[in-house]
């Protein structure tokens, strides 16, 4: 008898379950995403920016790895252009793989075109393009405005929220007036978008908080996620997956695990070396090939350009430092002799010099500075 109870059990657990990944695998087949991109890259005869490829890849492969239908979309439909990217990158990869959504990224549908009750939830893909044509297209604020109205959900990462600033809803509130919302920051944009920035109608952070969101961010280029209710934002390309995972939860999709990106996992480490984890400095030195190192030491040196107080300064030392071998490039070598001085690390400062100097005797600054410290 007791056998027969245990078998029952089990039965029951296991049909249990069984049920249980039936109705989650059919919740996610009737949900559908609309992924938007900007069209400004297809002016032909002119360099305009585009969307980021990269971005795209991301979260389109977590809605593919639950099972979402997506639809792909631009303002005026059609082929739409990527800025530059890397296509070796496991994401960018795989996307360019796919025959199937390359065609659809080949034929994007009309914003116009489209009916909100389609789709249960909309991610506007961010890079340059999106600061010039997303904001203007009236059919997308409408879009907008009628998903997120029935009760659906939107998100956008980087400049992708430049699409949200002036959606209106039914009552003639903006939809992110008093809502958390975070997009690519002013100083993000100083660093990273000088070739552009001139040509931008707005910063996007200054017209955020016009709007009265309450904006918010982290450090530059690190993963920054706001949520608020059914609206979701991401501060920069890092931020892609934690901001399509969000719209998944919000959409009532239960999250499966899935791998860290190599470029994604390394700038976690480096949120945790900035927040002051010696766990974390030390994975990156025990653990390179793990890690994408010369985008630590890149990190350090724009993390550079905005240090303001010692404790930055030394976290900036610490990055480049970490790829200094691999970067082996003397213009962060002297950049890392330059904080050491400002330290008052001399000694440390003039061992880097002589060993830049070892390998690059004519290089004049560090000649320069070298003179300089020693005389």
């Amino acid at each position: 008898m007791k056998k027969l109870i245990q078998q029952f059990i089990q039965t029951i657990i296991l049909t249990l379950f069984l049920l249980n990944s039936v109705n989650s695998f059919a919740d996610s087949h009737n949900k559908k995403i609309l992924m938007v991109l900007s069209g400004y890259g297809q002016q032909a005869g002119k360099e305009t920016p585009g969307y980021e490829f990269g971005e795209f890849s991301k979260a389109y492969l977590v809605f593919k790895h639950h099972g979402i239908q997506v639809d792909i979309a631009s303002p005026l439909g059609g082929q739409v252009e990527a800025d530059k990217y890397d296509p070796s990158t496991p994401y960018n990869a795989a996307i360019l793989g796919d025959n199937a959504i390359m065609a659809k990224l080949n034929n994007t549908l009309s914003i116009a075109a489209l009916t909100a009750t389609d789709y249960d939830g909309v991610f506007v893909v961010g890079g340059k393009g999106a600061m010039f044509d997303l904001p203007k297209s009236k059919p997308l604020q409408n879009l907008i405005a009628d998903i997120y109205q029935q009760q659906g959900s939107v998100a956008a990462v980087c400049h992708g929220p430049a699409a949200l600033v002036d959606v209106k809803l039914n009552d003639g509130s903006y939809l992110i007036t008093n809502k958390v919302v975070n997009g690519f920051t002013n100083q993000e944009e100083k660093l990273f978008g000088k070739k552009w920035i001139n040509d931008f109608e707005f910063m996007l952070e200054d017209k955020i908080i016009e709007r009265g969101a309450k904006f918010e961010s982290s450090d530059i280029m690190l993963n920054h996620v706001a949520v608020d209710g059914r609206l979701i934002t991401g501060q920069n390309p890092s931020s892609t997956v934690s901001v399509a995972k969000e719209l998944l939860k919000s959409i009532g999709i239960k999250i499966k695990p899935m791998p860290a990106y190599k470029d994604d996992a390394t700038l976690a480490l480096v949120a945790k070396v900035l927040s002051g984890s010696k766990e974390a400095e030390k994975a990156l030195t025990d653990s390179k090939g793990q890690y994408n190192i010369p985008l630590v030491g890149m990190y350090g040196y724009y993390y550079l350009k905005v240090a303001v107080d010692k404790v930055e300064l030394e976290n900036a030392l610490v990055l480049m430092s970490l790829a200094k071998e691999e970067l082996n490039n003397p213009r962060i070598d002297l950049k890392i002799a330059t904080v050491q001085h400002q330290l008052g690390k001399n000694e440390a400062a003039l061992t880097t010099l002589r060993q830049l100097l070892t390998v690059t005797p004519d290089f004049k600054p560090a000649i320069e500075m070298l003179n300089t410290l020693t005389q």
